[in-house]
């Protein structure tokens, strides 16, 4: 009999195509293995009579997006499931781990305005400029401080349909998500990175298992990046030490040369006015390494920050 393997996600779209590349590996990988791709209905997922607001802290913030995958997972109702890492809390549920990632994508963001605006320079004065990041809108405001930033949710194509019904002059995606759903034409320009800093795990596709559950992990090995996982762990433990949550506009972008990882991390104000940075750099051969490159530049950040701005 076929060893079997269920992966638990959510329904969109994006999260779908992220999966498939996910089962398609494992298949590869593992030939006769039989894959169940389980679709999980997640509370955070937008609709229309949610208006324009940005998920409740209170109620989970990020932590909402892979919640009922997560208590699936928990339960053993699936054994494993498929995260986009940028949309995942700072600290995940005991008894879960996320030690298994593909290949990064293209962490930078993507502005997508209307026709002729080919650089957020370009916006005009006091555009309305659609989103749910607080990151995004910091390092939007830095830069032009005349915007006026909104709330915008749901999945790519409806914050697409959104921007295309004129509902604001301008939003910004992740450019992974663009590439990943064949929509990186819809794109006015790509953000540098230097210009806005890439949320922890941007364009990482993390697969989240029970910790001790060495027959999945063993599946998993096979599709593993370990390069990524070096970037992603020294990313999310900047995050932990800052505890950042998604009230909290913060940017942390690793790369790797070689054996030399080099992180830069970012913390602001909502409103853009304050911004601090620290970047480290130092050779990593295991996650541990990259984890404490993270912490050492989260707690310096920590100690600068002015008392209330990571409420």
């Amino acid at each position: 009999m076929a060893q079997k393997l269920r992966i638990g996600t959510r329904g969109s779209k994006l999260a779908l195509v992220q999966t498939t590349m996910v089962a398609d590996g494992l298949k590869a990988a593992h030939p006769g293995l039989d894959v169940e791709i389980v679709v999980i209905q997640s509370s955070a997922d937008w609709k229309p009579e949610q208006g324009e607001t940005r998920l409740s802290e209170a109620e989970g913030g990020k932590g909402l997006f892979a919640r009922e995958i997560e208590q699936a997972i928990l339960a053993g109702a699936v054994d494993c499931g498929v995260h986009s890492m940028k949309d995942m809390a700072s600290f995940l549920p005991e008894g879960l781990q996320v030690v298994h990632v593909l290949d990064r994508a293209d962490p930078r963001d993507a502005l997508l305005a209307h026709d002729g605006i080919k650089a957020i320079a370009d916006l005009p004065q006091g555009a309305v400029v659609g989103t749910a990041s607080l990151r995004r809108q910091a390092m939007l405001l830095a830069i032009r401080p005349d915007l006026k930033i909104v709330p915008l949710r749901g999945n790519v194509p409806t914050r697409i349909e959104k921007l295309r019904s004129k509902q604001v002059d301008a939003t910004i995606l992740a450019l992974a998500g663009l590439n990943r759903l064949g929509l990186a034409h819809e794109a006015s320009c790509t953000i540098d990175a230097d210009t806005m800093l890439p949320a922890a795990g941007q364009g990482i596709v993390g697969i989240e298992t029970r910790v001790g559950d060495t027959q999945t992990m063993a599946l998993l090995d096979a599709i593993h990046n370990r390069e990524t996982g070096l970037v992603l762990a020294a990313e999310r433990a900047a995050l932990q030490v800052l505890d950042g949550s998604c009230h909290t506009p913060i940017g942390a972008h690793a790369t790797l040369n070689g054996d030399q990882l080099h992180l830069r991390v970012l913390v602001a104000s909502g409103d853009g006015v304050q911004v601090f940075t620290d970047e480290q750099s130092g050779p990593v051969h295991v996650d541990h390494d990259a984890a404490l490159i993270g912490q050492v530049v989260g707690a310096r950040l920590k100690s600068r920050l002015p008392d209330g701005i990571l409420q």
